[in-house]
């Protein structure tokens, strides 16, 4: 049976399913109904406008911290190794926390200095207790590799834009490589494309609705899947995924649905200079 948690190159344990509270106003009741079901990995960021929201909702449900992954991002405008220093203190005064499992540059849009110099940032506030881990997120190859050439290490984590229409292939195969975990963002595809008859085929196949079949697939991939809902019963079904599994023929056919960067349902920046 697959394994409900993932070891990240910094050492610490990451839930393998996590919940996305992007453009969730009122984040509290789903954040909520998002530990009940089973959750413990929220995935909340600065330009989100849920930190504080989403840390109320841990503080209303008994959780132990230590027994919650709560990640978090500093947006582009905010780069900089000043400003970025000064974010992750903010992002600390929002949830009301004094540290935060994850911590990711949100896009690489900013350019290659201010990148570098957010990442700067990002591994003193990891040094100095503030973060567990760090990480990117729209990351391509050239991205991570002026990482490494600044002699920085390398981040934990990448999230990127991930679903059988927008695999990634490069960038995914490039992290593995290099022992850096792929979480996926968009992992059912806001909706899109639910009526594409392999989908429909496969979620009849199995008794699962298709955003199952999804997430299912992600984990399969090896990938942590994000999933986000504000409905109670999707967000319950969403996290359905650990006792049944897609066999082969399931996952080649997801597999060769690939449309590249053309099947992409959100910005996906991953080619930013």
């Amino acid at each position: 049976m697959l394994s409900a948690t993932l070891k990240l190159p910094s050492g610490y344990v990451i839930p393998r399913v996590g919940f996305g509270v992007y453009q969730n106003s009122d984040a509290v009741p789903a954040v909520l109904e998002a530990f009940k079901a089973g959750y413990r990995h929220i995935d909340s960021a600065q330009a989100y406008h849920n930190e504080a929201q989403v840390g109320k909702a841990f503080r209303q449900s008994g959780l132990k911290r230590e027994d919650v992954y709560i990640t978090s991002k500093i947006n582009s405008p905010d780069h900089g190794y000043v400003r970025t220093l000064k974010g992750v203190d903010a992002s600390l005064e929002e949830f009301s926390f004094d540290y935060l499992d994850l911590y990711l540059i949100h896009s690489p849009l900013s350019g290659r200095d201010l990148r570098l110099a957010t990442y700067k940032a990002l591994v003193e506030a990891k040094a100095a207790g503030k973060l567990k881990s760090i990480g990117v997120s729209n990351y391509g190859i050239k991205h991570i590799e002026e990482i490494r050439d600044a002699g920085y290490e390398l981040p934990s984590v990448n999230q990127i834009e991930l679903h059988p229409f927008c695999q990634q292939r490069q960038i995914v195969k490039y992290c593995v490589a290099n022992n850096i975990a792929v979480e996926a963002y968009c992992p059912i595809m806001r909706g899109q494309r639910f009526d594409h008859p392999i989908l429909v085929k496969i979620s009849k196949k199995h008794d699962k609705d298709i955003a199952q079949i999804l997430i299912r697939w992600s984990l399969q991939r090896d990938y942590i899947p994000l999933p986000k809902s504000a409905t109670p019963s999707r967000i319950q079904s969403n996290f359905q995924v650990f006792d049944w599994e897609l066999d082969v023929a399931d996952m080649d056919e997801l597999n060769g649905l690939d449309l590249g960067k053309d099947g992409a349902v959100s910005w996906n920046p991953v080619d930013a200079p």
